[in-house]
C-alpha cells in the first residue's frame, strides 16, 4: 500500500469526462529486415508470455480512511491492458492518428491499474506502431519517457526484449523530479512550507522586480494577463491528435544563424503555427499569446536535483516578421533564465508557484475566467539520442500525447529523438477544428526562419 502524494491526488480530482488526465506516447517502428509478413502477430504472441507485471503497472486505486492509496492488484487481467489491434484499410498514418485520437479520448477504468498498451498492425511499408497511455497520477511525462527508453536498445540484433509492464531487474523511479509542472510546483510550495520560508526574501524580490518591469514595459504586461482566445474555452471529451517529425539539422542551422537555442526555435515555430491557424480562423487576438514553457536550467551533465524552470513566454504572435519574432522570443526566454540563475532550486519552485497561482486557481475552480495567465503549453521532453530498436524493429519516430483541459484546449508537446524533433499536438476536436493543419503551419514556420536566416 502506498498513499498518493497531494500532487497525484490532484490529477484524480481534475479528471472528468471531458478532461481525461492521462498522458501517452506513440512509437512508430519498421520491421526487422529478415522479419516475416506476420511479424507483428508473432510479436503479440511473444508479449503475451510476459505475465509478471512490475511496479507501477501492478497498482490500482483504493481508499484507506477516505484517502486514495495505491495497492497491488491481485487480480490483474493482462488482456485488458495489452491490446493487439489492426488499423482499417488503407492503413495510412491518417488512420493511425485517428485511432490514437479516439483512444486518447476515453477515460480509463479506476477499478483497474490505470494504463494501456496497444500493439497496432495494418500500417503500410512494413511498419507497425505502439500506443501507450498511463494516468498522470501514476507517472509524470519524464518518468514515462524514461520507462519507454528502458524498453528500447541501441542494438538491432537484440531479441526477447520485454514490454514496458515487465521491466524486472531494471531501476525505476516514480515521478522523477526533473518534471516541473504547475501542480508539482505549488504542492511543493504548500507541502514543505517550513523549508520554503528561507526562500521568501529572494522570491519576493524577483517577483516585485518582474511586476515593476510589467508596469514600465507594455510588452511585459502580458506576462500576467494573457489575451482571451479560442484556445481558452471549455472543451469536450473528443480529441484530435496530430504528429510529425522535423529535421534537427534544419533547426540547429537556424539556431546558429540567430544565436538561439533549439528551445527558442521550436517555440518560434509553435508561435508561427498558432498565428497562422488563428488568423485562418479569424480569431487572432491583438495582444500576443503567452505560452507556459518548461526550460532546462542544467549547467552540467548531472541527473540529480530539480533543474527545470517553468516560464511564461511571450510568443509575439502580433509580430509579422518571423525572424524578429524569434529574436524577441529568444530575448524573453533568456531574461527568464537569467532571473532563475540568481535563485536556488527551491526559490525557482516558489517563484513559479506564485506566478502561476492565478492559472491554477482558474483551472481548479473556473471562478476567474477573465484571468488568463497563459494560452497554451509548449513542452519539450528529451528522448533517446541514438537510433533505437525494440526486438530488432527500428524506432522511426516517437510522438508525445499529452493533456488538453478546460480553458487550455491545446497542448503542444515535443521530444527529441536521434536527429529529429517529434511534435505531438493534442487538442479538443470541437473547439479547434482542422487541428491537423497546424503541422503544415509548423513546417511553414521553420521555412520562414530559414528564409530569414538566408539558409
Amino acid at each position: 500500500m502506498k498513499p498518493l502524494s497531494p500532487t497525484d491526488q490532484l490529477f484524480l480530482w481534475l479528471e472528468k469526462r471531458q478532461q481525461p488526465m492521462h498522458v501517452g506516447g506513440l512509437q512508430l517502428f519498421s520491421f526487422p529486415e529478415d522479419a516475416p509478413d506476420d511479424y507483428v502477430a508473432q510479436l503479440a504472441d511473444q508479449l503475451r508470455q510476459y505475465t509478471e507485471v512490475t511496479s507501477p503497472f501492478d497498482r490500482r486505486l483504493d481508499t484507506r480512511l477516505s484517502q486514495p492509496v495505491w495497492v497491488h492488484d491481485d487480480h490483474l487481467d493482462l488482456e485488458h491492458h495489452f491490446r493487439f489491434e489492426a488499423l482499417p484499410t488503407p492503413g495510412r498514418i491518417r488512420e493511425l492518428l485517428t485511432f490514437v485520437s479516439a483512444e486518447h479520448s476515453h477515460l480509463m477504468d479506476r477499478e483497474r491499474p490505470l494504463w494501456e498498451f496497444h500493439l497496432i498492425e495494418g500500417l503500410g511499408h512494413r511498419q507497425f506502431a505502439v500506443y501507450i497511455k498511463i494516468h498522470h497520477s501514476l507517472v509524470d511525462g519524464i518518468s514515462a519517457m524514461r520507462m519507454i527508453q528502458r524498453m528500447l536498445s541501441t542494438d538491432p540484433s537484440q531479441r526477447n526484449m520485454p514490454p514496458i509492464w515487465d521491466l524486472r531487474g531494471q531501476v525505476t523511479r516514480d515521478n522523477d523530479g526533473d518534471g516541473l509542472s504547475i501542480w508539482r510546483s505549488m504542492v511543493h510550495l504548500l507541502g514543505e512550507s517550513g523549508k520554503q520560508l528561507g526562500t521568501v526574501p529572494t522570491v519576493a524580490r524577483e517577483l516585485l522586480r518582474t511586476i515593476n518591469e510589467a508596469r514600465k514595459d507594455p510588452a511585459y504586461d502580458s506576462i500576467f494577463r494573457a489575451p482571451r482566445s479560442i484556445l481558452n474555452q471549455k472543451i469536450t471529451g473528443s480529441r484530435r491528435f496530430a504528429a510529425q517529425s522535423y529535421s534537427m539539422k534544419r533547426i540547429k542551422a537556424v539556431c546558429k544563424a540567430f544565436g538561439a537555442t533549439v528551445n527558442d526555435v521550436v517555440t518560434a515555430m509553435c508561435a508561427t503555427a498558432l498565428r497562422t491557424y488563428l488568423m485562418n480562423q479569424d480569431a487572432l487576438p491583438e495582444k500576443p499569446l503567452i505560452a507556459m514553457v518548461p526550460v532546462s536550467l542544467r549547467k552540467d551533465e548531472s541527473s540529480e536535483g530539480n533543474q527545470v524552470g517553468v516560464i511564461l513566454a511571450n510568443l509575439h504572435t502580433d509580430e509579422g516578421d518571423a525572424g524578429e519574432r524569434l529574436r524577441k522570443i529568444h530575448q524573453g526566454i533568456q531574461e527568464a533564465k537569467d532571473r532563475y540563475a540568481k535563485m536556488s532550486s527551491d526559490e525557482i519552485i516558489n517563484y513559479t508557484a506564485l506566478t502561476l497561482a492565478p492559472a491554477a486557481f482558474n483551472f481548479l475552480t473556473g471562478m476567474a475566467p477573465g484571468w488568463q495567465t497563459f494560452n497554451v503549453v509548449i513542452s519539450n521532453v528529451p528522448g533517446p539520442k541514438e537510433t533505437s530498436y525494440w526486438n530488432g524493429a527500428k524506432l522511426e519516430g516517437m510522438y508525445p500525447v499529452s493533456i488538453a483541459m478546460d480553458r487550455l484546449a491545446l497542448n503542444m508537446t515535443l521530444t527529441s529523438y536521434n536527429d529529429q524533433i517529434e511534435f505531438g499536438l493534442i487538442g479538443c476536436r470541437r473547439t479547434l477544428p482542422s487541428l491537423q493543419r497546424m503541422l503544415d503551419y509548423l513546417e511553414d514556420g521553420l521555412a520562414e526562419l530559414e528564409q530569414a536566416a538566408a539558409l
